[in-house]
Parts: structure tokens; C-alpha cells; sequence
């Protein structure tokens, strides 16, 4: 086995970790973005189907687009964050799949049938969606990830004219304790798992 992570670490990434709807004004460097993406890129998705496609809100005007989108609950949240994704997903993120696994160029061609891609689709995007949580965790940054929004709104301010859907958001960077809820509880091992 490889060596574990330690327990700082592990703190970090899930047991001191927090879902943040308060911000400082610290700003996120760009090079942070980038760094973010070349961390979370490297978590598996089926076939590297990879179909989760990032929008990094930062500017006023993007801002404002976005705050327009959102159910009331989640305006201050984006409103201070210096940075708020945008997990989208490419309902033809199968085109990519020549590139994205060479060994096997028509491996992508199975998620052509709308019922069998749309559930690839937003199971992988999902799944990426969770590294970009983590890997921005792992360079020191606070996340507040939600759904509270309206998807046919986003998809209009953001992904009009393109094969991208809007999946979830999540703000980034320095959180606050403003607003910060009591750590709620997790279910137990004996009633969420199994081994058999």
C-alpha cells in the first residue's frame, strides 16, 4: 500500500472542512485556477470521458450575470466570493473521447444514445465536480458548493449556443465564520455501509 495521507492532511480535505457562505476579501489568484485544474483533471471518470467543462466567475459583470440566476439563499455567497465555478457538462463530451483515450478512439460512441450518455454525463461531471472540491481543499482554499440556482437561467447567461448544461456551483476562497452552521452529524458506518 502507499503511505497514507496524515492527519493534518486528512483534516484538511474532510474532517475540518467546511461547506463556507460567508468570504473574506482575499482575492484568488489566476495561477490558482490553473493550479486547481491540473490537480482536479487527473481524477478518473469513465472511459477519461471527462465531460465536466468549469466556468471561474470572478469579474463584476460575471458576477452580477450569475447573482441574477440564483434563489435568494445563495446571493451573498456568490455576491462576496472572490470566485464562484460553474460545473458544467458537455451533453458531447463523447467527442473528446478519441483524444481523451486513444487506445480506444470509438469507446465514446456507446454514449451517443441520450440514455445511456445523459447518466455518464452527469455521473463523471459530478464526480469532477467533487475533485475540484477537494484539490481546491488541498491548495488551501475554502468551498461552497450549491445548488440553488436556475439551471435554464444559467445555461442561458453562460452556455448559450454551446452543448453545456450547468450541474452545480461552488464558491471559492477564503471563508468566514459568518453564517457558518454547527458541524451537522453523518451517518454512523453501521447504517450507511455494508461489507460482505
Amino acid at each position: 500500500m502507499k503511505h497514507a495521507l496524515d492527519d493534518a492532511a486528512l483534516d484538511t480535505l474532510f474532517r475540518e472542512a467546511r461547506s463556507y457562505n460567508r468570504w473574506a476579501a482575499e482575492p484568488v489568484p489566476e495561477a490558482t485556477l490553473h493550479a486547481l485544474y491540473e490537480l482536479l483533471k487527473w481524477g478518473p471518470t469513465s472511459v477519461n470521458c471527462c465531460p465536466a467543462r468549469f466556468v471561474f466567475v470572478t469579474s463584476p459583470g460575471a458576477r452580477a450575470k450569475l447573482v441574477d440566476c440564483l434563489m435568494p439563499g445563495n446571493v451573498v455567497k456568490v455576491e462576496q466570493a472572490p470566485v464562484t465555478v460553474i460545473i458544467g457538462m458537455d451533453e458531447q463530451f463523447y467527442d473528446k473521447i478519441p483524444f481523451l483515450m486513444p487506445a480506444r478512439p470509438d469507446a465514446g460512441n456507446v454514449f451517443k444514445d441520450p440514455a445511456i450518455g445523459s447518466v455518464h454525463m452527469l455521473r463523471n461531471a459530478s464526480l469532477q465536480g467533487a475533485y475540484l472540491i477537494l484539490a481546491a481543499r488541498s491548495l488551501g482554499l475554502d468551498c461552497g458548493p450549491m445548488s440553488g440556482f436556475h439551471q435554464d437561467k444559467v445555461n442561458a447567461a453562460f452556455f448559450e449556443g454551446t452543448t453545456v448544461k450547468a450541474n452545480f456551483l461552488c464558491a471559492l476562497g477564503v471563508g468566514t465564520t459568518e453564517a457558518l452552521f454547527p458541524r451537522n452529524p453523518r451517518l454512523p458506518f453501521a447504517e450507511a455501509c455494508r461489507i460482505v
